[in-house]
C-alpha cells in the first residue's frame, strides 16, 4: 500500500541521518511517532502505530567480537521486544528465497482460509520435480487446510503450498498476485513472489528485510506460533484408498536436536530453505531468559552444518553476548 510504502522511506532516511549525525534511538522514536501520528490514521492498524512494531535500518550493523561470515548471503537479527536490528549484513540484497516463501503462503492462508476448510489435493499439486520436498499427498485426498500449514511449515512439503494456493485462490497464479499483494502491505517492497513454494524461477525473489517483515507478521497468529513451535505433526488423510496416515517432521534441525541454541535462548520455530541457487537459509523466531523475543535470519549459508554453526553465533553475540 502507498501509505506504508512512504512510511518504510521515511523510517530508512530517519535512519540514515541518526547515523550520521549520532542521534539517540530516544529521538528516532520520537520521529517515527510524530511522523505516524501526523500522517495516518489510527485506526487502520487498531490504534497500535505500525511504526512501534518495527525493526528499521539504513545499511550493515556489525556486534562485537562477531564472527562475521562473508560467506553468507545476507543475514540479521531482530530484536523484537525493544524494537532494534542488532545485527545486519545485506538485509536489502535481492535473493532467491527457496522455502522460506512458505512464510508468506501461510500468511495469506492464515488471512484468507479457514482452517476447517476441507481442501482435495489436484494432480496440478504433485506434479513437481522427483527431487522436491513433499508431503506425500495424493491426488483426490481429502486434507483439512489446518492440516496442509502443518506440512507446508514442518515438512516443507511443495504439494501443500499448492494445494493451499489452489484452494483459496483457484489458482497458483491468482495466488502469487495475492501474495505480492499482501507482501507490499507488511512493507515488503523489494519482493516478487510467483509461486507458493520457493522453486527456482527468476521473477521470484526477496530480501532478508521483506522476509522479516513477513515473519513478524506471521508470529503474530497464535495458530502460526503454534505450528512452527512442534517437532512433529501427525494428521489422518482421504483417499481414493480411504483413510490413511501421514506424519511429518519439522525441516528445523533445533527442533530436531541436531543442533542446540545458547544457554538462556529458546528457539520457538520458523522456516527453512534450501536450493542450489539460494543456499541453506532459515528464518526463526526466538525467545529469550531475559524476557525478550527475536527473529533471526540466515540465507545463502554453504551448507546446513554451517547454517546452524553461523544462526548459534548469531544467537550467541547478539542476545547473549561474548
Amino acid at each position: 500500500m502507498n501509505y506504508i510504502n512512504k512510511f518504510l522511506t521515511g523510517l530508512l532516511l530517519c535512519s540514515f541521518m541518526i547515523s550520521i549525525t549520532g542521534c539517540t534511538q530516544t529521538m528516532e522514536s520520537c520521529y517515527v511517532s510524530d511522523y505516524e501520528e501526523s500522517t495516518y490514521n489510527h485506526s487502520l492498524y487498531q490504534e497500535e502505530l505500525f511504526a512501534k512494531d518495527l525493526c528499521v535500518t539504513a545499511g550493515n550493523i556489525s556486534l562485537e567480537n562477531y564472527p562475521v561470515d562473508t560467506s553468507l548471503h545476507a543475514a540479521g537479527l531482530f530484536n523484537l521486544s525493544d524494537h532494534q536490528v542488532l545485527y545486519a549484513q545485506n538485509l536489502f540484497t535481492k535473493l532467491f528465497p527457496a522455502s522460506t516463501t512458505k512464510i508468506l503462503t501461510a500468511y495469506v492462508a492464515l488471512k484468507y482460509g479457514n482452517l476447517d476448510d476441507m481442501v482435495t489435493v489436484s494432480e496440478n499439486a504433485i506434479a513437481l520435480p522427483a527431487d522436491a520436498s513433499v508431503c506425500k499427498l495424493q491426488a483426490g485426498d481429502q486434507i483439512s487446510l489446518r492440516d496442509l500449514l502443518y506440512g507446508l511449515l514442518l515438512q516443507s512439503g511443495n504439494d501443500a503450498a499448492i494445494a493451499i494456493a489452489e484452494h483459496i485462490s483457484g489458482s497458483v497464479e491468482s495466488f502469487a498476485s495475492l501474495m505480492n499483494q499482501e507482501a507490499k502491505d507488511l512493507g515488503a517492497t523489494r519482493s516478487n513472489f510467483v509461486n507458493p513454494h520457493g522453486l527456482e524461477d527468476p521473477n521470484h525473489y526477496t530480501t532478508a528485510y521483506d522476509l522479516y517483515l513477513i515473519f513478524q507478521a506471521d508470529i503474530a497468529s497464535q495458530t502460526f506460533r503454534d505450528i512452527i513451535s512442534q517437532a512433529a505433526y501427525t494428521c489422518n488423510v482421504t483417499g481414493s484408498s480411504g483413510v490413511r496416515t501421514l506424519t511429518w517432521t519439522s525441516t528445523n534441525y533445533y527442533a530436531q536436536g541436531k543442533a542446540a541454541a545458547p544457554a538462556g535462548v529458546h528457539v520457538i520455530g520458523g522456516k527453512t530453505g534450501t536450493t542450489d541457487e539460494a543456499g541453506s537459509c532459515v528464518i526463526l523466531y526466538e525467545e529469550a531468559d531475559n524476557g525478550k523475543s527475536y527473529i533471526s535470519i540466515v540465507m545463502g549459508a554453504q551448507n546446513k552444518d554451517v547454517l546452524y554453526a553461523d544462526t548459534t553465533n548469531l544467537l550467541q553475540y547478539g542476545i547473549i553476548g561474548n
